[in-house]
């Protein structure tokens, strides 16, 4: 099993996981709404940094823009999987 298989078959709402692992957990398992609640009103550089990928996955490319801008990250070139997996990756090492 991969790294990501099992990060999205663990339960991390009873793990008491933080905002933006919860928000890629939400977004991997298929639930971008929950996944967007989750970094909605939070503020710092990690929470804006989810915020502007999953704005970028619903299309919404001026709100993306924003939101990396306040991430203090350039506007990421790779595809919406490559991203996610780049996030996760950068998270799980948090």
């Amino acid at each position: 099993m991969t790294v990501i298989e099992e990060f999205l078959k663990k339960d991390l709402i009873n793990e008491n996981a933080s905002a933006v692992l919860l928000a890629l957990w939400y977004d991997g398992n298929g639930d971008w709404e929950k996944a967007h609640d989750q970094v909605d009103q939070l503020a710092g550089k990690d929470a804006a940094r989810i915020h502007a990928y999953l704005h970028r996955k619903e299309g919404d490319q001026w709100n993306a823009e924003y939101w990396y801008r306040r991430s203090g990250v350039a506007v990421y070139q790779g595809t919406l999987e490559e991203e996610w997996r780049d996030l996760l990756n950068n998270y799980l090492r948090k």
